[in-house]
């Protein structure tokens, strides 16, 4: 109300996030679909699931490396995972990998910050979404997790 033309941005910045939320969610919705119908229960708990360790480590980070788009594409992945199996910790791993090691944002802070800023910012990151998917692991039962996705539907 004060100042006018910031607000008139704010609208169009937001007009345009919406217009692309609405132009990328379908297509992802489609892919998900699909995923759910290939990938096999038991791959996925064999790579993902609770017993899976370093293995699961490596493939949550790959599929976060290679991922592209934003991270509110990762979510309905994500609930992917949980129904098809795969623990909580690589699930809160593999979305905050996800916000951080995707290869584009590697090569942009290589590129602009150098190798220490991008090796302190990937390894802190990592490190954190490692013990935050630990605790989430221990605070959260994956069941619980489905009934409620279920129930808001």
């Amino acid at each position: 109300m004060i100042n006018q033309a910031i607000g008139l941005k704010a609208v169009q910045v937001t007009a345009q996030s919406v217009v692309d939320m609405i132009i990328l969610l379908p297509p992802i919705f489609i892919l998900v679909d699909l995923l759910d119908q290939w990938v096999l229960k038991e791959l996925l708990n064999r790579y993902m699931g609770s017993d899976s360790s370093f293995t699961g480590i490596l493939f949550t980070l790959v599929l976060a490396t290679v991922a592209a788009g934003p991270l509110y594409i990762a979510f309905p992945i994500a609930v992917l995972l949980l129904r098809k199996g795969a623990s909580v910790w690589y699930v809160v791993f593999f979305l905050g990998a996800w916000s951080t090691v995707k290869l584009p944002v590697l090569i942009y802070e290589f590129t602009s910050f150098g190798l220490p800023f991008t090796s302190i910012h990937i390894g802190f990151g990592l490190l954190f979404y490692y013990v935050m998917g630990l605790l989430f692991e221990k605070v959260y039962d994956q069941q619980q997790i489905l009934r409620n996705d279920q129930t808001e539907l």
